[in-house]
């Protein structure tokens, strides 16, 4: 399974403390079916839980994600900051969602290089 996410994410969990391994953990959880919401088009809602805190106050992600293949973390938004995505949000995320699960190694590798996307491993900080 790989792990992937957006740079925007990545300044929001380096900026917010969240760290890879806990982002390795959600995927985990998901892989069990334990997902907040599923949001059609491959894309899930997980809360992850603040460092040191419970899951109810923590943060909200939302992820492509497809069990045994890829995931994408591409929004995080932290619970005491707003309450949730907008439908324009979540039609914005859907097509992303279904773009990342579709695109081909060639593809991730090369917003790998150009620095859009930032593939997650083994739970160690990148």
């Amino acid at each position: 399974m790989k792990i992937y996410k957006l740079e925007k994410v990545a300044q929001f969990t380096k900026s917010e403390r969240i760290s890879d391994e806990t982002l390795v953990k959600a995927i985990d959880q998901a892989q069990r079916g334990l997902v907040d919401a599923e949001l059609g088009s491959g894309l899930i809602k997980l809360r992850v839980a603040r460092p040191g805190e419970g899951k109810s106050g923590g943060y909200r992600m939302l992820i492509a994600f497809r069990s045994g293949d890829r995931s994408v973390f591409l929004f995080g938004f932290a619970k005491n900051e707003r309450d949730n995505i907008d439908s324009k949000q979540l039609k914005t995320l859907r097509e992303a969602s279904v773009m990342w699960l579709q695109a081909t190694p060639q593809q991730i590798a090369a917003a790998i290089r150009n620095g859009l996307l930032i593939e997650v491993r083994n739970g160690k900080d990148n």
